[in-house]
């Protein structure tokens, strides 16, 4: 009786140390086959395009592929759907816009998904910041022109995007509710006919990163009197911030992107996912692509960048609530 007490004592001890273990090995082991990562964005599209760069790199590390998987479409939630429905061990991961954590669940009255209880962001991949476009044949030089000119003309004024709720339109949103100004909001379904429409003067003005309004900006059309970060981008040395060019103070817009995993997965697999991706975007070659798409860096610990993505979201909420956007 009492060598089988022993036994039963010695296998729960065995147990408990493998139980404990366990997460440590297989963060040791990870991957064991391939990864997906799902993603919302059709191919060629620029972030798509880093999360390829990423791809490649993680799969020299790991030794096991990474399969980059497009399901652009419905405002992300069919990649989301396939997100959700994959392996929850970390061999599944999401490619998420920060609209889907800061914007929707505050503009949808229904998401088929919870943003906290489905995701457990792990990296950002980048963050960009935007220009304020406008064209070089118009009459604004300024920020502050443009606004003198809403004040003066309530309603008159129009600012574009390619949708309602992403990051140019809220953006955009953001200034009118900082300013207490009224314009038109005008969607394209193509970036490259908005920016037109701004370099033709069809549109007034619109926010623009240097990937989608950069191309006119370089031939000329369009200028770019300021830009949305709290200092003056590196590579735009002589364009002002909003608040340089008469704008509001602490006026901020930023596009980023990131790399979620299932929520619950094993801290020291997230862990070892998380520093991998911050070992592939640290490649020069990786630094070098994104000046050409016009995307900065975003090191954060998860911590900060939860706080970050908290911060956002209460943002957003605000200008959405003022604004009155909403969707079905």
């Amino acid at each position: 009786m009492k060598f089988n007490l022993f036994k039963a004592l010695a296998c729960a001890v065995m147990a408990t140390g493998a139980a404990i273990a366990s997460p440590f090995a297989s963060a040791q082991d990870f991957p064991t086959r391939p990864v997906r990562i799902i993603t919302p964005f059709p191919a060629g599209a620029g972030p798509e395009a880093v999360v390829r760069l990423v791809a490649e790199r993680l799969q020299r590390k790991w030794g096991k592929p990474v399969i980059v998987e497009n399901r652009p479409g419905a405002n992300g939630f069919i990649a989301i759907d396939a997100f959700k429905r994959g392996a929850t061990d970390g061999h599944d991961l999401m490619h998420l816009d920060n609209v889907h954590l800061v914007a929707y669940p505050h503009m949808f009255k229904k998401l088929p998904y919870d943003p906290v209880k489905d995701f457990d962001p792990l990296a950002p991949l980048f963050r960009t910041y935007f220009f304020v476009a406008v064209s070089s044949a118009g009459k604004y030089k300024t920020v502050a022109d443009i606004l003198s000119d809403a004040k003066a003309r309530p309603g008159a004024l129009n600012y574009g995007s390619w949708s309602v709720g992403n990051p140019v339109h809220l953006g955009s949103a953001l200034l009118e509710t900082m300013t207490d100004t009224k314009m038109q909001h005008v969607i394209y379904k193509e970036t490259s006919q908005l920016y037109t429409g701004v370099a033709t003067g069809e549109l007034d003005w619109a926010l623009g990163s240097a990937a989608t309004a950069g191309p006119l900006q370089r031939t000329g059309r369009l200028k770019f009197i300021a830009v949305t970060g709290p200092k003056r981008h590196p590579a735009f040395p002589d364009v002002p911030t909003v608040s340089e060019s008469g704008g509001p103070a602490n006026y901020e817009v930023t596009g980023w992107t990131l790399i979620a995993a299932p929520k619950g997965l094993p801290k020291p697999v997230a862990d070892k996912i998380q520093r991998d991706i911050e070992e592939a975007l640290a490649d020069p070659e990786i630094k070098s692509r994104y000046a050409t798409f016009g995307y900065d860096l975003f090191p954060a610990t998860r911590d900060q960048f939860n706080q970050f993505i908290s911060s956002e979201s209460a943002k957003y909420a605000d200008v959405i609530k003022r604004a009155k956007i909403s969707l079905e």
